[in-house]
């Protein structure tokens, strides 16, 4: 069984899964892939219907549930989550703690984790240490500051995973040059219902990880991956526990290799980004995720050391994994196998940071320079628009209800079809 109704499982325990939400970073199946609707392929700034002035620059990606936009922004100093209708009007703007200025001031900022919705509220994490839960209002249900309780966060780049929900708690991994863990907090008062350790002795810099928890069904029950420090493990999201563990990621020890790219699941198979390929050192490994205990040495499915990802989360179409590479060569992959299906390019004149989606068989990739490639996918790459925006764009592209939002350094914008 593939991640998609293990997901659907959690939100519909909140509330009603619309088919226009976007209640997360990935999207409501977390395979950054909007299967139907009608999206634009070529536009500019000047045509957009509406562009909103943000209040500051964040990396992060709006998410969208019932017709009502929500995103994490600086906005005079501190750290803020914002509330837009879907025609760009401001609801609301909550401003929580003070900001925690990005290290790297060109890719780096806040509030790079995206925030994620059940149904009944908000939660978000920032770079300062805040993790907060705000009502459909705009009010501060709770908000606790990671930092100040379990000390300064060890990173070589910026905080960037996202916390996830289930029924009962929000989930967020910690993992740094320090003590690492994955635990759960409940949503509806902020209180830490179980923590557990996830440390690891790796080489420098591989013990800090970007990546985002990830569900799936493990045996009937509701599980996430968490990728980081050269290790695949599976938890039981509902205390934490551990399931099984993966490691044997970096036999050659080399160091650098922090995890940003998360996996994807598709049946029953991890399609996992190891390495750096912007150094010429990544691969992909495939994973069966229904084991036990110790599996590093018995549910590996397939090896490639050839090519792989570092920034850009995988996206899943029609049973395909579509891999962005720094340098904007796209391919499209068989999970099941780890085969090339086929391999094509996106121009190229600066890298590719933004994670890609799809939506109804149309591949969005957003350049750092802020040009936003629209190409159609399944048996060939073949490029409908290339669309400057005219700022920079680290934030993934969200396809819902019709439209392309995209968040770049300075603006929100909305695009849809002519």
């Amino acid at each position: 069984m593939n991640q998609t109704p293990a997901l659907i499982t959690v939100l519909l325990l909140a509330t009603t899964l619309y088919a226009d939400d976007w209640p997360s970073w990935r999207g409501p199946a977390a395979n950054g892939c909007a299967p139907t609707g009608n999206y634009p392929t070529r536009w500019s700034p000047e045509t957009a219907a509406w562009k909103v002035a943000l209040p500051g620059k964040g990396a992060s990606t709006p998410i969208v549930w019932q017709k009502r936009i929500y995103l994490t922004t600086p906005a005079d100093g501190r750290d803020a989550v914002m509330a837009l209708d879907m025609n760009g009007k401001q609801l609301w703007l909550t401003k929580l703690g003070p900001e925690s200025p990005a290290r790297h001031k060109t890719l780096g900022t806040s509030c790079n984790g995206s925030p994620v919705t059940d149904g009944k509220g908000v939660f978000a994490r920032f770079r300062s240490g805040v993790l907060a839960a705000l009502e459909f209002d705009g009010k501060v249900r709770w908000q606790i500051n990671l930092i100040e309780r379990f000390g300064p966060e060890v990173y070589i780049w910026d905080q960037g995973s996202s916390p996830v929900v289930t029924d009962r708690h929000v989930i967020y991994a910690r993992m740094h040059h320090g003590d690492s863990w994955v635990a759960g907090f409940d949503k509806a008062t902020g209180e830490m219902r179980w923590q557990v350790k996830r440390n690891y002795e790796v080489p420098n810099e591989n013990d800090n990880g970007y990546t985002t928890p990830l569900f799936f069904q493990h045996q009937g029950k509701l599980a996430f991956l968490v990728w980081g420090a050269d290790h695949l493990t599976a938890h039981d999201a509902a205390d934490g526990k551990l399931i099984w563990s993966c490691g044997g990621f970096n036999p050659r020890g080399t160091g650098y290799w922090p995890a940003i790219a998360t996996p994807v699941i598709h049946n029953d198979i991890a399609v996992v980004p190891v390495g750096r390929d912007d150094r010429q050192q990544g691969r992909m490994e495939g994973v069966r995720v229904d084991g036990r205990g110790d599996v590093s040495a018995t549910h590996r499915v397939w090896q490639r050391d050839d090519f792989g990802i570092f920034c850009c989360t995988p996206a899943l179409w029609q049973g395909r994994a579509y891999l962005l590479r720094p340098l904007g060569q796209v391919i499209c992959l068989d999970p099941a196998t780890g085969k090339t299906i086929w391999e094509e390019a996106l121009p190229r004149s600066s890298r590719y940071f933004s994670s890609p989606v799809i939506a109804n068989g149309i591949l969005y990739a957003a350049r750092e320079d802020g040009v936003v490639f629209a190409a159609q996918v399944g048996n060939k790459l073949e490029l409908l628009g290339e669309n400057p925006m005219g700022e920079r764009i680290i934030a993934s592209p969200v396809p819902v209800s019709n439209r392309l939002l995209i968040r770049g350094d300075k603006h929100l914008f909305c695009i849809t079809e002519k």
